[in-house]
């Protein structure tokens, strides 16, 4: 008997086609976009870092800054806002008041001021000195100008051309700024008969120089000039 093809038991069963491998290419290119994303990544990194954002406030994906770091940076300013606010008043107290500048000069009329005599007057609220110098007294003073003192000038540097007798110092011992006596009728004068500070002991001569005592320089001459004979502008 014939064996039928179709039942026969010899006949095989066709295999399954396997399953197509990806090419390298494919593979190849997913690499290189991996490659390059993180590469994208750790540049965005660096140049925040460059920037002065601290490492850990990139995000990788798109290089921003976090929201937590905004409001850090925004807290910051706003301090540095209410500080500037605290600051201007304080410096605005420190500027001269209006009625100082309006004293940045006085006239003073000398006409009262007998030679030998002195007065105190003020000028930007502090002490001011006037002598009228007798002529003895102008003889005496130039006559110290070269003797050993600890801010030497003469009588000349100290009073204007043509006005020798007339002494216009402030009134404050530059040592601690305490004012002087000698100026009124009957305050000590000191040992050179000029102006003592009773608070360390500095005496000053006839022209307003340190002459003993721990002043370390001379009582200062403010800017002055003579409008008239009889009228003295301070400042």
């Amino acid at each position: 008997m014939a064996t039928s093809k179709k039942t026969g038991g010899s006949a095989k069963k066709p295999a399954k086609k396997a399953a197509p491998k990806k090419s390298a290419a494919k593979t190849g290119v997913k690499t290189t976009a991996t490659d390059e994303s993180v590469a994208a990544a750790d540049t965005t990194t660096h140049s925040a870092v460059a920037a002065g954002v601290p490492h850990e406030s990139v995000d990788p994906a798109g290089g921003e800054v976090r929201r937590r770091d905004f409001i850090n940076i925004a807290a910051v300013s706003f301090a540095g806002v209410g500080g500037a606010v605290v600051v201007l008043p304080l410096i605005s107290q420190m500027s001269a008041s209006a009625d100082v500048m309006a004293l940045a000069s006085v006239e003073v009329d000398v006409s009262a001021i007998m030679p030998g005599q002195a007065i105190k007057t003020t000028w930007r609220k502090q002490p001011v000195f006037i002598r009228n110098l007798l002529p003895a007294e102008v003889a005496q003073a130039k006559a110290s100008d070269k003797d050993p003192m600890p801010d030497p000038q003469t009588l000349d540097e100290r009073t204007l051309p043509g006005h020798e007798n007339w002494l216009v110092t402030l009134g404050v011992c530059t040592h601690l700024g305490c004012v002087p006596t000698g100026a009124a009728q009957g305050e000590v004068k000191g040992d050179y008969g000029g102006y003592f500070c009773p608070c360390h002991g500095s005496h000053y001569d006839l022209a307003g120089r340190i002459r003993k005592g721990p002043a370390p320089s001379n009582l200062e001459v403010p800017k002055y000039s003579f409008l008239s004979d009889t009228v003295i502008q301070i400042g």
